[in-house]
């Protein structure tokens, strides 16, 4: 998908501000049994199409509204991630505005784990 420059432009600032993760080493702390909250920013139907395995959902479009009531601690481990690694940027860029200190986006995103064949599972 070819994005607009003022996206791509907004992107890029959120990513200076954030920490960013690979696909390999979600699939390594996976593996490891490693407690974290991995969250599927996507939207309804993509994530009923299929997501990463044990990640839960809290789209782009309420993460802001609903974050709080889902995953309380502000010292919580998060890792985002969408279809590309955009959208799951931007929104660690709002949770760190939220006052939360550790989250990621997972670069690559959706696209990459599939390409990289990690698990993956559909309802």
């Amino acid at each position: 998908m070819e994005h607009a420059p003022g996206f791509l432009r907004l992107v890029e600032a959120a990513r200076r501000r954030i920490r960013e993760t690979t696909c390999e080493e979600v699939a390594r702390r996976l593996a490891a049994g490693e407690r974290f909250h991995l969250l599927d920013v996507r939207e309804d139907h993509e994530w009923q199409r299929g997501r990463i395995r044990g990640a839960a959902h809290l789209a782009k479009g309420i993460i802001e509204r609903d974050i709080e009531r889902t995953v309380p601690p502000l010292d919580a481990d998060i890792v985002l991630y969408c279809g590309g690694g955009y959208r799951s940027a931007l929104a660690a860029d709002a949770l760190q505005q939220m006052g939360y200190r550790r989250v990621a986006s997972m670069d690559g995103g959706w696209r990459r784990w599939c390409a990289l064949g990690y698990a993956t599972e559909t309802d």
